[in-house]
């Protein structure tokens, strides 16, 4: 931080004084702050436009910053071979129609739990449950979702029922039973049984390209919107602030 504390982007600061940011919100407000000021310098937003100490800016300031994004950061539209490369390697990802029956044991994440402990317990219990074939014994006992007292049923769920991170590991299973390993959400640690399954059907590459096209567009622009934040980062003086700054023009 600078002499006061207050970490700044070309002198702007990010927070009011005294007030404390993690490590990501900090970096947040600074890559806004960045793009504010690059908005300002190719007249897309008015000086007298300012931020606020708490890092909101006006929808002025929004909008400018999508309208000077349009024109500094460019991404080709994906080819044809691009997009059948990336649907042959995650065709599963498009099933129509796919659910799976489960039952699972949550060990839910709390503020002040033992992360390391509770993983622990999770892993012991997977292994017990393997054994024994007992899951929904397990889970009345054990689980902290509401569907313990249920034997730890979820039912019937297609993946969009289900946390992303969840359901990539989940759907991702060939097989029934005990997975043979932990799933980790947003929740906590899940031990997971596949009881029965819908397969759902597979499209034609032709069905789902526009979809695809969209995916790869978007994971292109985030590469590129980085690149150029650490270019912008680069020519600027960052206080307090660290956003791992480049001058090279990795933006073409």
């Amino acid at each position: 931080m600078g002499t006061d504390d207050i970490a700044r982007v070309n002198g702007v600061a990010l927070h009011a004084p005294g007030e404390a940011l993690a490590r990501e919100d900090l970096r947040q407000r600074a890559c806004t702050e960045l793009l504010r000021q690059a908005a300002h310098r190719d007249g897309s937003l008015a000086a007298a436009d300012l931020p606020a100490s708490d890092g909101a800016i006006s929808e002025a300031a929004a909008a400018a910053i999508e309208a000077h994004l349009e024109r500094a950061v460019h991404v080709p539209a994906p080819t044809e071979e691009a997009c059948r490369r990336y649907f042959a390697a995650h065709a599963r990802e498009y099933v129509v129609g796919e659910r799976l029956h489960l039952r699972h044991v949550l060990f839910a994440v709390t503020p002040g739990v033992n992360v390391a402990a509770l993983r622990e317990r999770a892993a012991a219990t997977l292994v017990d449950v393997r054994a024994s074939g007992t899951l929904a014994e397990v889970a009345r006992t054990l689980s902290n979702c509401p569907s313990g007292r249920h034997g730890g049923e979820l039912g019937w769920l297609a993946a969009a029922e289900c946390a992303p991170e969840f359901a990539r590991i989940v759907f991702a299973h060939g097989g029934l039973g005990v997975l043979p390993q932990l799933v980790h959400s947003r929740h906590g640690f899940h031990v997971v049984e596949i009881v029965a399954r819908e397969p759902g059907t597979m499209p034609s590459f032709e069905a789902v390209r526009a979809a695809v096209a969209a995916t790869l567009e978007r994971q292109a622009f985030v590469t590129a919107l980085r690149q150029y934040l650490q270019v912008l980062a680069g020519a600027a003086t960052l206080e307090g602030v660290d956003l791992d700054a480049t001058a090279t023009p990795l933006v073409q």
